[in-house]
């Protein structure tokens, strides 16, 4: 049989309602009674039922984590992180697989189906309007890895990617790289046109260069390596700035069919710097993207908003940095 709150009342000698305000966060009780709860409770191996307190406090203390892309190893480092924090600050982390979902209305009624006190969409591809649908249902909510805004309608955390296909453009052009490519993801997808926007912006002050654009079909190993082959099949470009390390790493499997070495024969640079672009296998020069960074002030976000339900949305926007590895011809 499970111990439950009368046993552990009736070991410390007070009543039920003093065991179960010891274990409500915020609730009034004595530094004495809440000693000899904390006592009988750990002498009886007992531990307070969350979805009971929650229809005492009215906060479940789950927190709708959502993402579209399970393809993409990178959320497999997202989501350890995510979990990890939430639950260090006492938050229970309800993992939401919208992949090829597009309505927006759908992910609002499942969440509040679970009573969510809060929402994460940890996304680069969705856009700002989905993320806004759970502040309008009234579900406090952060976009994590969301398009950055000075003025944004939801709290956003994440990069400039614009700045960051600006990055790739001059780490391009410093390499004396004379005919360059940018590889994108999914057409549709935020990130994908950002990144894009700011490396033809930065390359239309230099004329003389020749640049090519394509886009992917996913971000994903299988969409990098199947445009990377079509690309190859005619005039490939010097090198490509690959919106992503899993389309880079699926454009190095490409050139490896046709026997080009990466940084001697096309110079490849990613965005991210995820686990598998530091493996010697692959050894990506990319763009690092601070996850660890964007996840701690996302749940720092969270938890502000659960004590401000009214806090007024901000953007924290983080910088990146280019990681030198093996996929690019060196600086002169």
């Amino acid at each position: 049989m499970s111990v439950t709150l009368k046993d552990v009342a009736a070991l410390a000698g007070v009543s039920r309602s003093a065991v179960s305000r010891t274990f409500t966060e915020g609730a009034s009780v004595s530094a004495k009674t809440r000693s000899k709860v904390e006592k009988a409770a750990r002498e009886l191996g007992y531990s307070p039922n969350a979805l009971a307190s929650s229809l005492t406090t009215g906060r479940t203390k789950l927190i709708g984590l959502i993402s579209n892309n399970f393809h993409n190893p990178i959320f497999l480092e997202v989501f350890d992180q995510f979990t990890r924090a939430l639950q260090e600050r006492g938050l229970r982390p309800l993992i939401v697989n919208l992949t090829d979902e597009t309505e927006p209305a759908n992910s609002v009624r499942m969440l509040r189906q679970y009573s969510v006190d809060a929402a994460i969409v940890a996304s680069s591809t969705l856009p700002p309007s989905f993320a806004k649908a759970f502040h309008d249902a009234g579900v406090p909510v952060v976009h994590t890895f969301g398009r950055s805004a000075t003025s944004p309608e939801v709290h956003v955390v994440g990069i400039d990617n614009v700045e960051c296909g600006r990055m790739a453009a001059r780490e391009l052009l410093a390499r004396g790289y004379r005919r360059v490519g940018y590889l994108g993801g999914p057409e549709d997808a935020t990130s994908a046109l950002d990144r894009y926007r700011g490396f033809m912006e930065e390359l239309a002050d230099h004329p003389d260069i020749e640049v090519s654009h394509c886009f992917a079909g996913a971000y994903s190993f299988e969409a990098g390596r199947a445009e990377m082959l079509r690309l190859l099949a005619n005039t490939p470009s010097e090198a490509y700035f690959c919106g992503d390390d899993i389309l880079s790493v699926g454009a190095l499997s490409a050139l490896a069919d046709h026997g080009l070495k990466p940084g001697q024969d096309i110079g490849i640079i990613g965005l991210n710097d995820m686990e598998m672009s530091r493996w010697e296998s692959v050894n990506l020069t990319t763009i690092h993207q601070p996850i660890k960074q964007i996840i701690t002030s996302s749940v720092d976000l969270v938890v502000e908003m659960l004590k401000e339900p009214q806090r007024y949305p901000e953007a924290r926007i983080f910088p990146c940095r280019v990681i030198e590895r093996g996929t690019l011809r060196p600086r002169p």
